[in-house]
């Protein structure tokens, strides 16, 4: 059953994946890269050690998944450039023992290791050849995507998981642009799957519209702030200042 998008935006994310070295990606990727750093920095190492938008993962859990997962597509990008498949991750145990033995290193620990992770993925990007960008890798999901496309999805890790950290940059903080993006990316994985509901959102405050559904039920229409939908299609807590029509709001469709 195919769905549809209301907006030409609607498949941005796939736009952008197709797309061989495009720098307007490459600057917002080292922007919000910079960002979640000096966040880190911020934080002392009792912080560290607090609680988190996604519990039970206090923040040591959170950065230093964000520095794994940049490891993780390092692989793939290695892929794109070799030829040689290797997967995101070993396993799905072998990543959740990865976070759990970093998770409670002091602060200076942490940002060592999100730099040094951030070095390798621009050393990665930098060794691509032009044909290189135009391959297909495979994720941990067994989604597809091109090295264009893995820049996204470390954007997209980056700023989500910033807010994840609660420790003064929410969702709202995430510039418009680039929210925008990852919502765009969202949508692009959710029309891939099959088991999605009909499903309208629309920002109140941005030209933000899509349309997930079936030709013979439109489904519920969420309204709210660009930065709460974002929240909201990312799993977080379903936020205060969201609507729905004609029920309440429902749960996020599953996207990943």
């Amino acid at each position: 059953m195919r769905k549809k998008t209301s907006t030409r935006a609607a498949e941005a994310g796939e736009g952008r994946q197709g797309r061989v070295r495009d720098p307007e990606a490459l600057a917002r990727m080292k922007a919000s890269a910079n960002r979640f750093i000096t966040t880190v920095r911020s934080l002392t190492d009792e912080e560290a050690r607090g609680t988190t938008l996604i519990p039970p993962w206090t923040r040591g859990h959170v950065v230093t998944h964000v520095a794994r997962a940049t490891d993780s597509l390092c692989r793939l990008l290695r892929s794109a450039r070799t030829g040689l498949e290797t997967p995101q991750y070993a396993s799905m145990e072998a990543r959740a023992a990865e976070i759990e033995a970093g998770a409670h290193r002091p602060v200076e620990a942490l940002v060592a290791d999100v730099l040094d992770a951030e070095a390798r993925f621009d050393r990665e990007i930098r060794a691509l050849p032009p044909e290189a960008w135009r391959k297909e890798v495979r994720m941990r999901t067994g989604e597809h995507r091109t090295p264009a496309g893995l820049i996204l999805t470390r954007i997209r890790e980056l700023e989500v998981h910033h807010a994840d950290l609660a420790a003064g940059y929410t969702f709202a903080h995430i510039p418009e642009v680039t929210a925008r993006w990852i919502i765009d990316d969202i949508v692009a994985a959710l029309h891939r799957r099959t088991d999605v509901h009909p499903l309208t959102i629309k920002s109140t405050d941005t030209a933000l519209t899509h349309t997930l559904s079936p030709a013979t039920n439109e489904g519920p229409t969420v309204s709210g702030p660009q930065a709460a939908l974002l929240a909201w299609l990312s799993g977080r807590a379903t936020p205060t200042s969201l609507t729905a029509t004609p029920d309440n709001v429902p749960p996020p469709p599953t996207w990943i």
